[in-house]
């Protein structure tokens, strides 16, 4: 009997508290108590020919494999006899009178156990709904101050915040509350997937946007899981293979069905920008008015977070597009309506278009005013927003200059202050 507790991992009060709650429906269930249950587990007292049954059918063994086989089981055997005119269906017991109940009378006892053992498992929930709106609202937090704090410092808050949202995770809880837990840990692995990218860590980078992706996932939320994988094409776009970046696009757009969405939008617009960048001239003008319509059609919201698309990222991605096709004039009407719509407290998107700007400078021949525009810009950052990020932005301007002049003053000067030390981790 002991080896049967113990193969269950059981102790004393834990057996006594499951057996007690196993029989609680019968009408004359024994008293067990720890020190009882030890006594029988010793062999110095033995349970009544019902409770050897009872204790059968809980451990879900015959009596013999209790311990108890021998001189009970002929007792037991005799009875089922002279009661039942020698049916073998009975080893269940009931505590009802004398007689031993058939296993089909005993399966509604079987049944209500097994249910008052689930309804313990789904109350076991370590995590209340105010507990979640509490970190629901830190997170929402952190993706706003994710758009003007440097990654660096962002990316120790938003560690905290995961520290917390996975040790609940880890955690048994309801169905609702576990989707609402992966929701959050997508948006804090994508959060600091990017800081990472910002930083130049790229290997830890990806390997994040592969979890925000499985997080995402798991929520089976589309626009969560479009969201997800427009934002981790960010890291092929600046870093390569570009041809990454636009299946990544892709797939988003696949994923949020064509509907009016931040993330639609977000996934057109970065796919635009791809393709420009890889010199698919006509793939890009179609996808950046497919962007342009869909923009339209969502409206670009108000919110102002992190995984918000507004207007100024639309016209941030637009510019991108416009910069890489060369068509510079209209790159630069892009970039002064940006630029009118960024608040005073922001982070490095006013920079990017700022580079743009060399950028089309650049394709213009005007190689001092590139070089220039783009070494102000550099210097002028905030030296923790000064991230690798921005130097390889900065470093496109050298490389669209006709390779003749790449050699000259201005572009040597640029990689001068280019070769400051960046801020890493």
């Amino acid at each position: 009997m002991r080896a049967q507790r113990l193969a269950r991992g059981l102790t004393l009060s834990q057996a006594v508290e499951r057996i007690s709650e196993f029989s609680s429906d019968l009408d004359k269930a024994p008293r067990l108590t720890m020190e009882q249950l030890r006594l029988w587990e010793t062999g110095r007292h033995h349970p009544v020919r019902s409770t050897v049954l009872l204790l059968g059918s809980f451990y879900g063994c015959s009596p013999d494999g209790l311990g108890l086989g021998e001189p009970a089981v002929a007792d037991i055997a005799r009875r089922v006899d002279s009661t039942s005119s020698g049916s073998a269906e009975s080893l269940h017991v009931s505590l009802v009178g004398e007689r031993i109940a058939t296993a089909g009378e005993h399966l509604p006892y079987r049944v209500d156990a097994a249910r008052r053992a689930v309804d313990r498992t789904l109350a076991s929930a370590t995590v209340s709904a105010n507990q979640l709106d509490h970190i629901d609202e830190m997170v929402l937090w952190a993706s706003q101050e994710y758009i003007f704090t440097a990654p660096a410092l962002m990316l120790t808050r938003l560690l905290d915040h995961l520290t917390e949202v996975e040790g609940l995770a880890a955690c048994r809880q309801p169905a609702v509350m576990q989707v609402r837990l992966s929701e959050l840990t997508a948006m804090l692995a994508t959060m600091i997937a990017d800081a990472l990218m910002k930083l130049g860590d790229l290997h830890r980078s990806r390997s994040w946007y592969a979890t925000a992706r499985t997080a995402a996932d798991d929520t089976g939320n589309q626009e969560l899981r479009a969201r997800v994988r427009a934002q981790a094409a960010m890291l092929p776009f600046y870093y390569g293979p570009t041809a990454s970046a636009v299946n990544l696009c892709r797939e988003a757009r696949v994923i949020s069905r064509a509907r009016p969405s931040s993330a639609h939008t977000f996934a057109a617009a970065a796919e635009a920008r791809a393709l420009a960048k890889l010199g698919a001239e006509k793939d890009a003008e179609a996808a950046l008015r497919y962007a342009t319509k869909a923009f339209e059609q969502f409206g670009g919201g108000a919110a102002e977070d992190a995984f918000a698309f507004p207007e100024r990222r639309f016209l941030l991605y637009k510019s991108g597009a416009l910069t890489a096709l060369g068509h510079t004039r209209e790159a630069r009407c892009v970039q002064e309506q940006a630029f009118k719509l960024y608040p005073e407290k922001t982070g490095i998107d006013p920079a990017l278009l700022r580079l743009e700007g060399a950028i089309c400078y650049a394709w213009d021949r005007s190689p001092s005013e590139a070089c220039q525009l783009a070494g102000a810009t550099f210097l002028n950052m905030d030296p923790a927003h000064r991230t690798p990020i921005v130097e390889e932005r900065a470093r496109e301007v050298i490389e669209v200059l006709p390779s003749g002049i790449r050699a000259g003053r201005a572009a040597c000067e640029l990689r001068e202050i280019l070769e400051l030390p960046p801020v890493r981790m």
